[in-house]
């Protein structure tokens, strides 16, 4: 059996990201964001939905680029104070004892802590209601060398404790249960011996 509930947002889990912003040190700040993905892989484009009252919001519109720094297990606390504190009234980088390091191709500075910066162009800005939608081409990526295999020179997400969002809690994303297409592929005959 099932009820009905009023429209919501309950697309669940989703990726919980800390975004970074600013051209000039004087005005670097970070936004937790939950309304953020993929949009499209050729060319590769991105979004992060905002409120326009947030901080970050006017510094985004007025550079045009930002940064999606995904998160995990060892920077919840971090990502959760990002998200509730304002960057008027706190140098979030020095409170949470983050590094902003260069982007390569925008403005706004990559989290050293992160293993994986997402630097995105903005392409427009649409008006959603509460949220704006920012949709933007990534240009870069830049990702932790701990986290690739020395000898397949794979990145290994599956080590970086990466963290979702879902419902109000935080959650620490468990073990692979398959990989795209596993449904439909051949099993592998066994040799005879």
């Amino acid at each position: 059996m099932k009820t009905h509930w009023n429209p919501g947002t309950l697309i669940n889990p989703l990726p919980v990201v800390m975004v970074s912003c600013g051209a000039t040190a004087e005005e670097y700040n970070i936004v937790t964001v939950a309304w953020t993905g993929t949009t499209c892989s050729n060319p590769p484009m991105c979004y992060i939905g905002l409120r326009p009252e947030r901080h970050s919001y006017d510094i985004i519109k007025r550079n045009k680029s930002f940064v999606i720094n995904l998160t995990t297990k060892k920077l919840s606390f971090a990502t959760d104070w990002c998200g509730v504190k304002s960057g008027r009234q706190f140098n979030k980088f020095s409170e949470m004892k983050l590094i902003p390091i260069p982007a390569a191709k925008v403005s706004a500075p990559v989290i050293a802590e992160s293993p994986v910066n997402i630097e995105c162009v903005v392409k427009d800005i649409i008006e959603q209601g509460t949220h704006h939608l920012f949709l933007s081409e990534v240009v870069n990526i830049q990702v932790d060398t701990n986290f690739i295999d020395a000898k397949t020179g794979a990145f290994d997400i599956s080590k970086t404790g990466l963290i979702a969002y879902a419902n109000g809690f935080y959650y620490e994303l468990g073990a692979a249960i398959g990989k795209f297409g596993f449904s439909v592929m051949k099993k592998k005959k066994k040799r005879k011996a």
